[in-house]
């Protein structure tokens, strides 16, 4: 698993006027609406908005688990099927299955993919490491983990194919401030390391502007691209270093005012509703 971190390991992700419709007793509701994204190969990018904006349900669609109602998704050039190895996906829950030890739960993706035992053991190990949880942990059930090593085995599990794109929902949110911090900057050495194409969902600004390469701004539901904020910021970027980084708060300043806009545009339609 070995790379130049020059080169990127990823592929792109083109989402082509995407639009998600749900059945609802109402009738059908958009969750995304005329969504469209180019992901360059190797790239690292943040998507924020609005609770409802359809950022968990872009990251399913291209991950292949949910197919769009209208528009296209192509991963490397064709359609992403799910089980094709070009894309993992972290969650904001690690979803281990309880009754499987650490390893057995990491190796799950390939043991589904008929990858013999030994082989799917000695790579599941490999991405443990990667993610820096000790060796000791492999044997462990889910019950017997903390919170911590939890997402680190979710992380490990996503990994584990070296799939070109990595798909992070949210997966650090439930993590209290310093152990989310550092977490961060695992994941941004990771990448580093080797330049898979990455999109990680968050609610937070600063840690966008921390890990992106670019910022996507998502509207209100339905969920559109409404900006993206290019970030140009040095890399690696330590967060003690972002602290008091005018070009960090500027760019930082960018998203939130991005973000206060769609807010704009929701709270309008509140207000016009109950009026």
């Amino acid at each position: 698993m070995s790379s130049n971190s020059d080169q990127a390991a990823g592929i792109p992700v083109v989402v082509d006027d995407v639009g998600v419709d749900f059945a609802s007793p109402r009738g059908a509701v958009a969750a995304l609406a005329g969504c469209s994204l180019t992901v360059p190969a190797g790239s690292f990018t943040v998507v924020i908005g609005p609770n409802g904006s359809g950022k968990s349900t872009l990251l399913r669609v291209v991950a292949g688990l949910l197919a769009p109602t209208r528009g296209a998704v192509t991963v490397g050039g064709s359609n992403p099927r799910p089980g094709d190895g070009r894309v993992g996906i972290a969650f904001q829950q690690p979803r281990l299955v309880p009754w499987r030890s650490t390893v057995d739960n990491v190796a799950l993706p390939l043991e589904l993919a008929g990858v013999a035992v030994d082989e799917r053991n000695r790579r599941a190990m490999v991405a443990l490491e990667r993610v820096g949880l000790a060796a000791a942990a492999a044997d462990l059930r889910p019950r017997e983990l903390s919170g911590g090593m939890a997402q680190r085995a979710g992380l490990a599990r996503a990994l584990v194919g070296d799939p070109p794109v990595l798909l992070l929902d949210e997966p650090f949110s439930a993590l209290d401030a310093l152990t989310r911090e550092t977490f961060d900057g695992e994941l941004q050495r990771l990448w580093m390391e080797e330049r898979r194409t990455v999109i990680l969902v968050t609610h937070s600004v600063s840690e966008a502007v921390a890990l992106g390469d670019r910022v996507v701004v998502m509207t209100p539901q339905p969920g559109s691209v409404a900006r993206i904020v290019e970030i140009d910021l040095p890399r690696p970027r330590p967060a003690a270093e972002l602290i008091g980084d005018p070009n960090a708060a500027r760019l930082a300043a960018e998203v939130r005012a991005a973000l206060a806009s769609a807010r704009a545009v929701e709270l309008r339609r509140w207000a016009e509703g109950v009026a």
